[in-house]
């Protein structure tokens, strides 16, 4: 396995891989990693303690003395490599660094450079060096990865057309080799952490995951009663930690032991659980085809801007007022004079534009309010002068950026409009949440997707004094950090705090030790707030490992600090599987098959078999879901499955000595 990048996800994915499904893994980064901490778990909680140290005390020392201070990090060294690891030093994955990886002999290539170009640059040297190479790429534009993901695939193709016999030898006895499976996968960190970062930052926001079509949504719930039975029929998915209520335990890790978070669990343990009525719990709602993501809107309606936003509010009253004046003049002259009330708005119209006769010779009361219909076309002139100008200025400012409007409240404040912070702030507003953007750079990626949605965004250097305030995280309902940076992003919260110590914070950190440290302090200082600190290489680096392993990964949600993915696999090959019921081919801790895909190839005769809820279409079939657990599984079924890291291993593992062993 090779492993080509220039920050934290490549070092992530290279633990994965070692330590969750045992593979020699050759690195590749820039010399200036050197400079760089990897994150990998054990490597530097107590460099990670200093650097909260300090920050802790920039922050205080601010918000006490109204200055600004930010803690520099010393850089430190890279620890030993772990085994089964080479790591080579290149500023760009070029031909003669992928042949010195050994890209020609391996059995997949991860490009997870932070540039698109680079990786697409590397991506088709290493398909012409070798046509049976798999690959998984980590690409933000979507639909360039979709283009990138069909040209590579086709260029394998032909090249295996060609020459059918190439490129097994000396490859088929890779360990992880699967029959010259050149197939291409494109990925996105962004889009993996999003609906993570979302969810932990929004109360009642149900966990997405939405792939290639497919839609699978679960829930968190809250735990019951002591002896209350849950919702029946809905698989769980995952118990939420014991000690939930433990400021300074409860962060649901890899180490928690028992008392942490329990992804798959067995009937015994759901039963458990809602006897005591000690742990929530994560509950599969619903599996179904979808027709995807909203379409991006037209080019040009964001430039359109409702008539409502035209004329301020207060231009809008004084409006009002003068039309209402208009009809009380145009009453009194009728009751004045008598004649038809029509008559009557059409003279003191007439009036206000200074265009009738003076009405010398008539009654008083008739000249009073000819004067004070003059009177209220003076006035009117103003108002009509302010009223085109706002106009224009509306018209000219709706593609520039907006501002927070007064009175806002209960909105999301979001840090950082990078490649994470953009696919959050759809996200969001997919999701009809209000929020309000910060954003220190004015050439920032995500500024024109605002600029879209017309979302207020602040320009400034959050770290500040009143750039917070400007965007009224007095009344906001949460705080969600994701810039680039580890002290901004703990700055800011920590800032945010000292202001409001009840805000809910959701911070992105760089590598998950750093999170937890971050995550334990900031529960123990303020118990009776939210807070969340989140790894993306963390929540990312488990499907590019199982894509790498050649598992359609369709996404992954996080439960706590641990991760569960999803994946789409054929049953043909799988012993733990094929010839099992679904209630036999469960394991618990591992993985359990949520779906049967009727699409698939021989999956429409499962017949009177299939379970009771059938949703959505592909084609003339759909998805089988709440499989009955007596329900036979066939080599020519596709199923979709939950799994946990190991259970994903154990599955290649398996089927990589032939699947023996149940």
């Amino acid at each position: 396995m090779v492993v080509c990048g220039d920050d934290g996800l490549a070092h992530r994915l290279a633990a994965e891989l070692r330590g969750v499904y045992e593979e020699q893994v050759t690195l590749v980064v820039p010399p200036s990693e050197r400079t760089v901490r990897p994150p990998v778990v054990g490597r530097a909680r107590a460099v990670s303690a200093a650097l909260l140290d300090r920050v802790v005390s920039a922050a205080v020392n601010r918000a006490a003395a109204g200055g600004t201070a930010v803690a520099p990090v010393a850089p430190v060294a890279p620890g030993e490599p772990a085994g089964g690891q080479r790591t080579l030093e290149a500023v760009e994955a070029t031909e003669a660094v992928l042949a010195e990886a050994g890209v020609e002999r391996a059995a997949a290539l991860a490009l997870v450079y932070d540039d698109d170009e680079t990786n697409i640059r590397a991506a088709l040297t290493a398909r012409r060096l070798n046509p049976r190479l798999r690959l998984v790429l980590r690409l933000y534009n979507r639909r360039l990865g979709q283009h990138i993901e069909e040209l590579l695939d086709q260029a394998a193709a032909l090249a295996a057309a060609a020459d059918p016999g190439s490129g097994d030898a000396g490859r088929s006895g890779h360990p992880g080799y699967a029959g010259g499976d050149a197939s291409t996968t494109v990925l996105s960190d962004a889009d993996t952490a999003a609906p993570a970062l979302v969810a932990t930052a929004v109360v009642g926001t149900s966990k997405v995951v939405q792939m290639n079509g497919l839609l699978l949504q679960a829930v968190e719930r809250p735990p019951s009663g002591p002896g209350e039975a849950g919702e029946p029929g809905r698989p769980t998915l995952a118990l939420l930690s014991a000690n939930g209520g433990d400021p300074a335990f409860a962060d649901g890790s890899e180490t928690s032991g028992d008392q942490g978070p329990l992804l798959l669990p067995d009937a015994a343990a759901v039963r458990e659980a809602a006897a005591t009525g000690r742990r929530g719990s994560v509950v599969l709602e619903q599996v179904a085809y979808s027709a995807g993501p909203t379409p991006p809107s037209r080019r040009g309606v964001g430039v359109r801007a409702p008539f409502a936003s035209l004329f301020s509010r207060r231009l809008r009253w004084s409006l009002a007022g003068l039309v209402g004046c208009v009809f009380a003049l145009a009453v009194a002259l009728w009751l004045v004079t008598g004649i038809h009330p029509l008559g009557a708005l059409y003279l003191t119209l007439l009036d206000l534009f200074a265009v009738n006769d003076p009405a010398i010779g008539a009654s008083t009361a008739r000249q009073i309010l000819q004067l004070l219909s003059g009177l209220m076309g003076l006035l009117l002139l103003p108002v009509l002068l302010a009223a085109v100008l706002e106009a224009l200025g509306t018209f000219r400012g709706a593609g520039s950026l907006r501002r927070p409007p007064r009175g806002l409240g209960g909105h999301v404040v979001l840090l950082g409009l990078g490649k994470i912070g953009t696919r959050v702030l759809v996200r969001l507003r997919e999701l009809n949440i209000p929020v309000v953007c910060v954003e220190a750079g004015p050439e920032a990626r995500g500024l024109a997707v605002a600029r879209r949605l017309r979302v207020p965004v602040v320009l400034g250097d959050v770290t500040q004094e009143g750039v917070l305030e400007a965007a009224k995280i007095y009344r906001a309902h949460a705080l969600l950090a994701v810039t680039s940076s580890d002290t901004t992003n703990l700055e800011a919260a920590l800032y945010a705090r000292s202001l409001r110590p009840d805000l809910r914070v959701v911070l992105r950190l760089y590598d998950d030790d750093f999170a937890t440290a971050v995550y334990r302090t900031l529960r123990a200082a303020h118990p009776q707030a939210l807070t969340r600190s989140r790894s993306v290489s963390h929540l990312a680096a488990p499907s590019f490992a199982g894509a790498m392993m050649g598992r359609q990964i369709l996404g992954a949600i996080p439960v706590e600090r641990r991760v569960l993915l999803f994946a789409a696999l054929d049953v043909g090959g799988h012993a733990q599987l094929e010839g099992r019921t679904v209630g036999e081919a469960f394991r618990a801790g591992y993985w359990r098959v949520l779906a049967l895909d009727a699409g698939a190839r021989g999956a429409g005769g499962a017949g009177g078999q299939r379970g009771a809820g059938e949703t959505g279409e592909a084609g003339a079939s759909g998805l089988v879901w709440d499989l009955p657990d007596t329900y036979v599984l066939r080599a020519a079924d596709r199923v979709v499955l939950a799994a946990t890291r190991r259970g994903l291993a154990e599955l290649v593992r398996r089927r990589r000595r032939g699947g023996s062993g149940g």
